[in-house]
């Protein structure tokens, strides 16, 4: 199957996203004074030997291991830089005033940045007229037809395997105990950009343990239940600021 896009610059790309960063790239845009946020889900992982299973292998590599209650789960952690309306970088010609130091999320973009998933042109920004069979070649059978864009997706997903002990240490100095169930949404920790630096640094050296008290946060009492059947600490919230829902608000 073949996938043919080019950019358009209409800027879509650029405006009110939540973009997945390493945590040198966090480091680089926070340093900017621009806001990072740490977001959580959380997947019940009651066997911890291989998977044979490709996508659990990816999910396992990309996530730790932490008890919530007596029940194993596994946390991803994603560090992502938050912008409401324009991207900081963003000229008015909607050129990117930070092309040469972009993070690799939008070097990349409108490629899948997670392996196992399809590209699907109705889940991106992009106009439809970026999307046409006469257009540049963007994706072969799920690979990219450029070289260059194949070894920046490599890179972005192999820092997202490097990194995953770096981000358990720092929710753990951060304070930071509570996932989202994974399917429903996730559950967000917001951190001023000078105090994700300061942090950061003291996690890297290994100084921190990783949490093991976590808790479930969601917006679903179905769900609530399930996990207090479980004696697995939970606490039912409402979507907002410290919590992106997958679904409405379950009264």
């Amino acid at each position: 199957m073949e996938l043919h896009f080019e950019c358009t610059q209409c800027g879509r790309c650029c405006h009110d996203l939540r973009l997945t960063l390493s945590v040198a790239e966090a480091c680089a845009w926070a340093g900017r004074g621009h806001q990072v946020d740490l977001l959580t889900e959380a997947w019940p992982w009651p066997d911890d030997g291989a998977s044979s299973d490709a996508g659990m292998a990816w999910r396992k590599a990309t996530s730790f291991a932490v008890r919530v209650g007596d029940v194993p789960f596994r946390i991803n952690l994603r560090l992502v830089a938050r912008h409401e309306g324009a991207c900081p970088h963003l000229l008015p010609d909607m050129r990117c005033g930070n092309y040469e130091a972009r993070p690799r999320i939008c070097r990349i973009y409108p490629l899948e940045s997670r392996p196992f998933e399809a590209v699907e042109p109705v889940r991106r920004k992009c106009p439809p007229e970026a999307w046409h069979d006469d257009l540049p070649l963007l994706e072969r059978d799920g690979e990219p037809s450029d070289s260059a864009a194949g070894e920046v997706l490599a890179a972005h997903r192999q820092a997202m395997i490097d990194d995953v002990p770096v981000k358990a240490r720092l929710a753990s100095a951060l304070g930071f105990a509570e996932t989202a169930f994974a399917g429903e949404g996730m559950a967000v920790c917001e951190v001023a950009p000078l105090a994700l630096l300061t942090v950061v640094e003291e996690v890297s050296s290994g100084r921190w343990d990783v949490a093991q008290g976590w808790a479930i946060v969601t917006n679903r009492t179905s769900t609530a239940q399930m996990l207090a059947n479980l004696d697995c600490p939970v606490r039912l919230v409402s979507a907002g600021p410290a919590y992106l829902p997958a679904f409405a608000d379950e009264a």
